[in-house]
C-alpha cells in the first residue's frame, strides 16, 4: 500500500506496470486517473492545489487503511499532485488490486470519493479574470455518503 503526494507529473502507464506486478494471487486491478478539466466558462488558466504535507499524507493513508479493512485488497496506491496544474494535466491516480473485481472496484470508488470530498487539499481556480477558491459540491458529498 502506498500514498504519494507530489508536484511532479505522474505516468499512469509506468505506475500501473509496477503496481502489483508479479502477484499471482490477484485477479483484478482497477485504476482511475483524474485529469484537470477546464471550467464551465472555458477560461481556466491553471488550478493551484495547496496542502499541509504531514496532515495530507496521514489523512489519505488512513483512508487507504480503511479501504483495506472494508474490502479484501492485495494492494492499493494513491498518488495526488499539488502545485499549479493546467487543464489536461493529470492530477491524481488511484489503483486497487484484489483477488476479485468487486473488491477492487468498490475500494477504488471509495478512495476516489474520499479524495474528491475529504482529502485535505485546497484548490484555487485561476482564470483571465482572477482567482477563486473551489467550493465543495453537493454531488461530491452525496457520493461519499453511500459509504
Amino acid at each position: 500500500m502506498a500514498v504519494r503526494i507530489q508536484s511532479e507529473p505522474l505516468d499512469p502507464g509506468a505506475e500501473l506496470t509496477g503496481f502489483a506486478s508479479g502477484r499471482r494471487d490477484l485477479g483484478a486491478v482497477v485504476t482511475f486517473t483524474g485529469v484537470v478539466r477546464d471550467n464551465d466558462a472555458g477560461d481556466l488558466q491553471r488550478l493551484e492545489i495547496e496542502h499541509y504535507p504531514a496532515m495530507t499524507i496521514l489523512a489519505i493513508e488512513a483512508m487507504v487503511t480503511e479501504a483495506t479493512a472494508r474490502w479484501t485488497l492485495g494492494d492499493a496506491l494513491v498518488i495526488h499532485r499539488h502545485g499549479p496544474l493546467a487543464p489536461g494535466d493529470q492530477i491524481m491516480m488511484v489503483a486497487t488490486a484484489a483477488r476479485h473485481r468487486a473488491d477492487a472496484f468498490q475500494a477504488a470508488e471509495f478512495l476516489m470519493d474520499y479524495l474528491k470530498s475529504r482529502a485535505p487539499f485546497w484548490k484555487k481556480e485561476v482564470t483571465r479574470d482572477g482567482a477563486s477558491w473551489v467550493a465543495a459540491r453537493d454531488e461530491d458529498e452525496d457520493a461519499l455518503s453511500r459509504w
